[in-house]
């Protein structure tokens, strides 16, 4: 541990944005910089390294905060367990590792809100920037059959990312019943257009198939800077200001963390970046006096800068799954639960072989007039008239009629998805979530359809409670307030009852195992859903890029409105949600904040 007290700058949270930041800013060796990450180091930790072990690290406090939302007035009162990564690293330990890039329409919103500079002409720029793409070599490309676009894919950034060398049975399954159900196969979903069927990349480093992620491509290689220091097991508690009142913007000090049982300071002589999340960022706002006058005053903390966006806006992707047994019990995830299938499995990995490599590979993004061509029209007719009048009866504010207006317009281009049905080649019990009704029965394997809603209707809040730094805030997504993201669910569950009738998957199919025979209504479909959802860990917008004027947090400088010096650089800045797996997105707001911060825009 440095003894060092000031920095140029102070970077707050270790993880995924925090680590790109800090080796970004260290490339200049006259610049020092310090993060304070609250986790623990969990550096080249096997259950990290090793891929194929989806989930297993959920629920392990020493690699996930697992966060629980307060009780979901629309989802019969249940609390949903958030996982996040903990550690450096952050969520890029602990996700999925499929690698996903947004519609280019979703991004170009961005700048449509109030941001110039946010679009996808940057966001491809920033994408290539952080990415080393490794296109496969034989004979993998017989095995996985895709094609790709060089001029869109990065070749000397720190994460690399290339296609599964293992393949599922369940791949051929999928995307060859997808096909007969008229879905197109997009050739690269990574320039810009993801609508219809195909085979994702995967952050994983071929040279050795460990996972790629913001510890191994960012840190490591600049951990021995001398410029650099990272303290663990740091909680920050608040924001330190130059001033107590001022009427002009307020200058970031320093900060004041827990460590090792005592109360630290340490001093920036540049800026203060928050990168603690979605979750964690508003909150730490919030304990440093800046927010909604009245959540400071209910947990005793003087507002020193009034910014009623913190912590609102929130927006969450939920997902839902239908699994079904297979025939002929082909190798999948399920396999794994055999202890002697899993130590073989081990040893082949140690080989650099075997199942141990697979990747999340098979997904499709659909519009909902694909999902259900019949219904559609009526459904977002009635969608349009249900919002209409919340506008008329002055029950929603400007900045979210503006949301909507967009969403609307996504949800009318038959060009756009609105909804991700993915394959994940096992059953859900792998996760530690428990999301079924059936456990899977022993030696049978099975294949799980995941639903996964992309553009929330919904606007949730996450707001501290105390002042206590240690104690987690108020997670409230507001779940399905907004009866459409619910009712898109419904119909997804429905399409995807198709694949099921639909060959080659109909000759596999034994039973549907979730949710089952017995669910067949619109009315037991919603009960499944609202009983069974869960988080796809993507939530956003706590701390919105958007004008102040329109409940906006930061500036698209990423600098917190009322402050000269204070940003915040992580998921929690993107204003409206997109139709992607999240982490690229955040490697692209951390490369482009360091852009930023170095004047190199």
């Amino acid at each position: 541990m440095s003894h060092q007290s000031e920095f140029d700058y102070v970077i707050v949270g270790g993880g995924t944005a925090g680590l790109v930041l800090a080796s970004r800013l260290t490339e200049d060796p006259s610049v020092s910089v310090i993060v304070l990450e609250a986790g623990e180091p969990n550096i080249a930790q096997p259950e990290i390294m090793m891929p194929a072990q989806y989930a297993m690290t959920f629920g392990n406090p020493k690699f996930d905060w697992a966060f629980t939302t307060v009780k979901q007035k629309f989802s019969n009162d249940r609390e949903v367990i958030w996982s996040r990564g903990k550690g450096l690293g952050g969520s890029s330990g602990l996700n999925f590792y499929a690698w996903i890039k947004p519609p280019a329409a979703d991004i170009d919103a961005f700048e449509k809100l109030g941001n110039p500079g946010w679009n996808w002409v940057e966001f491809l720029k920033y994408t290539k920037k952080s990415e080393t793409f490794h296109p496969p070599t034989e004979p993998q490309p017989d095995a996985v059959p895709q094609t790709w676009d060089a001029s869109i894919r990065g070749t000397d950034g720190p994460i690399h990312t290339t296609i599964p060398v293992h393949h599922h049975v369940l791949d051929d399954l999928f995307q060859g019943t997808m096909e007969n159900l008229g879905v197109p196969r997009v050739e690269d979903p990574y320039g810009g257009n993801i609508t219809g069927r195909w085979l994702a990349n995967a952050n994983l480093d071929p040279k050795d198939w460990t996972r790629s992620y913001a510890t191994t491509g960012y840190y490591l290689p600049a951990r021995e800077r001398p410029n650099l220091t990272v303290i663990t097991e740091a909680t920050v508690a608040r924001v330190l200001f130059n001033e107590k009142h001022s009427e002009k913007p307020l200058t970031a000090s320093g900060v004041e963390y827990l460590h090792a049982g005592k109360k630290c300071t340490v001093n920036a002589k540049r800026e203060v970046i928050l990168c603690a999340g979605a979750i964690k960022s508003p909150q730490i706002l919030e304990l440093s006096g800046i927010g909604r006058p009245e959540i400071l005053s209910n947990i005793g903390v003087e507002t020193k800068i009034e910014l009623p966006g913190v912590g609102e806006n929130v927006q969450e992707h939920s997902f839902i799954g239908v699994s079904y047994e297979i025939a002929g019990s082909p190798p999948t995830l399920d396999s794994f639960r055999d202890p002697t299938y899993a130590a073989e499995a081990k040893k082949l990995y140690e080989q650099g072989l075997g199942p141990q490599r697979a990747g999340l590979s098979s997904f499709s993004f659909l519009p909902l007039s694909t999902v259900n061509p019949h219904e559609a029209p009526a459904l977002i007719d009635a969608l349009d008239a249900n919002l209409e009048k919340q506008k008329q009866a002055g029950s929603v504010p400007k900045w979210l009629k503006e949301q909507w207006e967009l969403q609307m317009s996504v949800l009318k281009d038959d060009g756009l998805p609105d909804i991700e049905l993915l394959l994940f080649p096992g059953h859900l019990t792998l996760c530690w979530l428990m999301l079924v009704q059936a456990a899977p029965e022993q030696g049978k394997t099975y294949m799980t359809a995941i639903l996964i809603l992309q553009h929330p209707f919904s606007r949730g809040t996450i707001h501290a409670t105390s002042t206590d730094p240690t104690a987690n805030p108020a997670i409230d997504p507001h779940y399905f307030e907004n009866d459409f993201d619910l009712e898109l669910l419904v119909q997804g569950v429905k399409y995807t009852r198709k694949l099921a009738q639909t060959e080659p998957f109909k000759s596999a199919v034994v039973k549907e195992a979730d949710p089952g025979a017995e669910c067949v209504t619109d009315e037991q479909i919603r009960e499944y859903i609202k009983n069974l959802h869960g988080t796809a860990w993507h939530a956003l917008g706590s701390c919105s890029m958007l004008p102040r004027s329109k409940n906006g947090v930061v500036d698209p400088e990423l600098k917190v409105y009322g402050t000269t010096n204070l940003r915040v650089v992580d998921l929690s800045v993107v204003p409206l949600h997109i139709a992607a797996h999240t982490q690229t997105t955040v490697y692209v707001i951390a490369e482009k904040a360091a852009d930023i911060i170095r004047g190199r825009k």
